[in-house]
């Protein structure tokens, strides 16, 4: 499975987003915001890493999620 670019991709290799909620730990308006916003917040990072390695969603760190919340925040700005 290739690294998605951005975190609605990411997301999107879910079925449900309710299920991302689930795998990451989150509710699911908290995941909801994740994508539409397209930016995941740090406290989150270390359970979405964990689901995404079990999905075999390849790419997905620190790093990939460091540079997707630069990004939405420079959106923001």
């Amino acid at each position: 499975m290739s690294t998605p670019n951005t975190i609605p991709d990411l997301i999107a290799h879910w079925d449900k987003l309710t299920q991302f909620a689930a795998d990451v730990g989150c509710g699911y308006e908290a995941a909801r915001k994740m994508r539409d916003r397209g930016s995941i917040a740090p406290e989150h990072w270390p359970n979405v890493i964990r689901a995404s390695a079990e999905k075999g969603i390849e790419g997905i760190t620190y790093e990939w999620l460091a540079a997707r919340r630069v990004s939405a925040s420079e959106r923001a700005a």
